[in-house]
């Protein structure tokens, strides 16, 4: 017998019927009944355990057997940030193996029900996962809708990072790298992505905003009613909802696209300088890597003290204080304003395959913050990677090369938001370009984001491009400078050291800095400015002065 294997164009239509195993003939006999119950009491189902993907970094991200296409969102916000929100999670999947149980990423909320197609499941919970058991086992190749009615409880212990972000009037999300579950049931791993449709009801006086564009708006008595679309695919950990008393800010940028932010309405004004830059910073981007891939871009200026910025889709999260704050540099505060919407190209429309490729997210995001610093403010690039190269041992014995990250401390998995993923990865990317031109390198940027658009890449997929747009064979040359223990020598820069991290000085904390020197503080998890010690913890983006996860601030040291 031949078998016909299975293609896309196989799959039936989202929401049509799909087709129910095979039922067994009945047993006519008492002999053959008995035989039947006896077979079940020993056969009994294995115990409910959590599942995983296979990440290194995270094992039990993720789960096998489906491929999710779209979920719908719909939270219930009380006006109270402190108070869980009634949630209801509907996730349409196609099935990849036979199933007799779906795992689902999902931790902190309470589950009220679950329906499978319809029908009552069972449900039970495994580590973070939530284990449902459908009625009838579900075939490999068929549609599956799943319903969660749920809370989604936005006060957590200290050992979570991220989830939702209680605000000064409400609440935000920050789901990067692992937290998208706490928040929603999920395939909680940046190698399934999915459309998204978002629904958020809230009293009358907040507003509410999410990712992609608004479809709808209701009120009804003394609530109202907002619902957004994704036209794009999206992980999971680059979900946004907005509730607050905000303003939106609408603006057109470069053809016609639509931008919108949302700002605490009494900072409308004081944020306004800053906000009309983005267009501009739209056209720059696009210049050196193609089209915006998205149908809108914001930013969301929450009013709240986070020690990070997040490249959530198409709503980019920032701390209000990063803007209306006194100690950060104009030209650096840009340059992370170009960080994240960098990131709308590489980590948003191309994601990670798996969070070892972190590097190619982070490590672009900062190549072209550096670069625009080098372009807009005179902030040499050059000086800025020679001090990279100078730290980067340091950051591989501290953190791991910039494509084996090593694994997080439990507790804190943000912890992989180390240098060697930032100023570690960007400082890869210049190696590369010092290696095949200028000219080669922009084509292979510019054929990354669009080979790749709506989808997960890895590391493996960007040295075969490489490869592809140079015409070199660039293996063994990419993976010492990926994987290796050790910086390999820069080319064309034969005089540039790299400080031993045995010999490296210790009399004060976070190391001796001088000018254009770049170090990692307390072993810095994040990313330091040009010239300054990088902070400690993190989820891996800016600090604004204060104890802040990920990349630090000019002249301070973030700590988490």
């Amino acid at each position: 017998m031949l078998l016909t294997p299975r293609t896309e164009a196989q799959r039936p239509a989202p929401g049509a019927p799909r087709p129910r195993p095979r039922t067994r003939r009945r047993l006519k006999t008492p002999a053959l009944l008995a035989l039947a119950v006896s077979v079940c009491l020993t056969a009994a189902s294995p115990p409910v355990t959590p599942l995983g993907v296979g990440d290194r970094l995270f094992p039990h991200l993720g789960n096998p057997g489906y491929d999710v296409q779209s979920y719908d969102l719909s939270f219930t916000y009380s006006g109270t940030n402190s108070k869980p929100l009634q949630a209801v999670t509907t996730i349409n999947a196609w099935t990849t193996d036979d199933l007799d149980r779906v795992n689902l990423d999902f931790a902190h909320g309470k589950v009220k029900s679950v329906e499978v197609d319809g029908e009552p499941a069972a449900f039970s919970s495994a580590g973070e996962d939530l284990v449902v058991t459908p009625e009838d086992p579900l075939p490999d190749g068929s549609w599956t809708r799943i319903t969660v009615r749920h809370t989604s409880d936005p006060v957590y212990g200290k050992d979570r990072d991220g989830g939702w972000v209680r605000t000064s009037d409400g609440l935000a999300m920050a789901n990067q790298a692992d937290a998208a579950h706490v928040v929603f049931p999920c395939n909680d791993h940046p190698s399934d992505k999915a459309m998204f449709t978002i629904r958020v009801t809230a009293p009358n006086g907040y507003t509410a905003v999410a990712n992609g564009l608004p479809t709808d708006v209701e009120r009804a008595g003394k609530a109202t009613t907002w619902r957004y679309r994704t036209r794009h695919p999206m992980a999971t950990e680059l979900a946004q909802v907005s509730i607050g008393r905000s303003t939106v800010v609408h603006r057109t940028g470069p053809h016609g696209l639509p931008l919108r932010d949302v700002v605490p309405s009494g900072h409308r004004k004081e944020l306004e300088p800053w906000l009309k830059k983005t267009p501009a910073q739209i056209s720059w981007m696009e210049g050196k890597v193609g089209r915006y891939p998205f149908e809108t871009y914001g930013l969301l200026m929450a009013d709240a003290s986070t020690g990070f910025e997040l490249e959530t889709q198409t709503l980019s999260l920032f701390e209000r204080g990063l803007f209306t704050g006194t100690g950060l540099p104009k030209w650096y505060i840009e340059s992370i304003m170009v960080h994240e919407l960098a990131h709308q190209w590489f980590g948003d429309s191309v994601s990670p395959r798996s969070w070892s490729d972190l590097w190619l997210s982070e490590g672009h995001a900062t190549w072209y913050e550096a670069l625009y610093a080098a372009e807009k403010s005179g902030r040499p690039l050059e000086a800025r990677m020679k001090a990279a190269y100078a730290a980067s041992d340091r950051w591989r014995a501290a953190g791991g090369p910039p494509a084996a990250p090593k694994v997080p401390t439990p507790g804190k998995k943000n912890g992989i938001f180390r240098p060697n993923v930032y100023d570690g990865a960007a400082l890869v990317l210049y190696a590369l370009r010092q290696e095949i031109g200028s000219t080669a390198f922009e084509r292979l940027e510019r054929a990354w984001v669009s080979r790749h658009q709506d989808g997960s890449a890895g590391t493996a997929d960007f040295v075969a491009l490489a490869e592809e747009i140079s015409g070199r064979h660039l293996d063994g040359f990419l993976r010492a400078w990926l994987y290796g223990e050790k910086t390999p020598p820069m080319p064309g820069q034969p005089e540039w050291k790299s400080v031993d991290p045995e010999k490296a000085a210790t009399g004060k904390a976070g190391g001796k800095v001088t000018t254009g020197k770049v170090t990692t503080g307390k072993g810095g998890t994040g990313k330091a400015a040009p010239g300054k010690a990088g902070g400690k913890g993190g989820t891996g983006k800016v600090a604004t002065g204060k104890a802040a996860p990920g990349k630090a601030a000019p002249g301070k040291a973030g700590a988490k």
